[in-house]
């Protein structure tokens, strides 16, 4: 029930059993934009950034940061980054930031994480979040778990191997960054937070994102193999940021993964939050999201929601009604670029047992407001 360590690793476990294949191009149907691939040479783009007219990547299962080029290929940029997942470049261009994570994939343990900023003149800063985590742990504040398990539901968790009564763990997976004024942001997959860093490296908390309870239906304690005392119980699973994005009047949205099974057995659990650093408001503004993995702000104030273990892009409009926006199978990453286009990264196929599917780099639409197809 605990959430993965590496999120990464978690994603490629669980596009064993969900995938199935289908190019993205393939994807747009009736009334939904047709994405354009622009490449098949990736495996697994986490994160992209759209600066004017270049598309930086990051793929983590490669380890390189690239930019696109015309035929398709990556330009390195970065090479030899393990874990790398989130990518941004400052307001002005000149500094480059990415997340690296170095993890232990026998024991699911997370070693090293942090956010690199590589400057003008060879200037390399690398800010520890990791080491941060672990000296200051900011959710020990959250319950995780089970309130007073009976025996029978403890010894049920228990005899399966997951925690039922924890508070916060030290854990760091910086997973996706955005410039943020002279500094960055970034969501921590496995601290649970958001992180403010300077240009110096310093690391401070920005927010902590709250813990996600679930009842576990009969049904549900079927599905896991738990026994009837299971059913009825509130589980209280971690919250799992995986994007952050910087809105026009200086808030941020999030996307979180709910923790624990990442399958349709406890249902769509994803959420969109709206955090406010003036305030410290957290707002959750839509959920319902099975693998909210990434997401994009429109030109027009919409949200676009990769969703990965469903296969598709959704958007929520202001009003925070959530809509399908296009297919697109192993979704994992969304971006906007200055001109409104949207561009998107889906992963390979990683079922032996299926015909390969490359990942790939989209175009979903041209940026026209005329093309973004079922907005009001």
């Amino acid at each position: 029930m605990r959430t993965s360590r590496a999120l990464a690793a978690g994603v490629a476990v669980a596009a064993l059993v969900l995938a199935t294949p289908v190019m993205a191009s393939a994807a747009g149907k009736g009334n939904h934009p047709d994405p354009e691939v622009r490449s098949d040479q990736v495996v697994a783009p986490f994160n992209l950034a759209l600066p004017g007219s270049d598309v930086y990547v990051a793929d983590g299962f490669t380890g390189l940061v690239g930019t696109l080029q015309g035929d398709g290929s990556l330009a390195p940029v970065a090479m030899d980054q393990p874990g790398t997942s989130g990518v941004d470049l400052s307001a002005d261009g000149s500094v480059l930031a990415f997340t690296t994570t170095v993890s232990d994939f026998e024991t699911g343990e997370n070693l090293e994480s942090g956010l690199n900023l590589w400057g003008p003149g060879d200037q390399k800063v690398y800010a520890d979040t990791h080491a941060y985590e672990a000296a200051n742990n900011p959710d020990s504040v959250n319950h995780y778990g089970i309130d007073n398990p009976s025996d029978c539901v403890a010894d049920a968790f228990a005899s399966m191997g997951f925690p039922y009564d924890y508070m916060g763990q030290i854990d760091s997976h910086a997973y996706s960054v955005a410039a943020y004024g002279d500094g960055w942001v970034v969501a921590d997959a496995g601290a649970n937070a958001l992180w403010s860093i300077d240009a110096e490296g310093d690391v401070s908390t920005l927010a902590v994102l709250p813990p996600q309870p679930v009842v576990i239906t009969a049904d549900m304690a079927a599905a896991l193999e738990l026994p009837e005392c299971v059913a009825g119980v509130t589980y209280a699973f971690e919250p799992v940021p995986t994007d952050v994005e910087v809105a026009a009047d200086g808030s941020l949205y999030v996307t979180t993964l709910p923790g624990g099974p990442e399958s349709p057995v406890l249902g769509a659990r994803g959420s969109l939050w709206k955090f406010t650093p003036s305030t410290g408001a957290l707002q959750k503004i839509a959920g319902g999201f099975l693998g909210a993995t990434n997401l994009a702000i429109g030109w027009k104030g919409e949200i676009y929601v990769a969703e990965y273990f469903a296969g598709k892009i959704s958007v929520v409009k202001k009003n925070g009604k959530k809509s399908d926006y296009t297919p697109l199978q192993n979704v994992i990453a969304v971006e906007t670029a200055a001109d409104g286009t949207l561009w998107a990264g889906t992963t390979i196929n990683l079922d032996p047992t299926l015909p390969p599917v490359p990942g790939t780099i989209v175009q979903v639409n041209n940026g026209h407001p005329g093309k973004h197809i079922g907005l009001n």
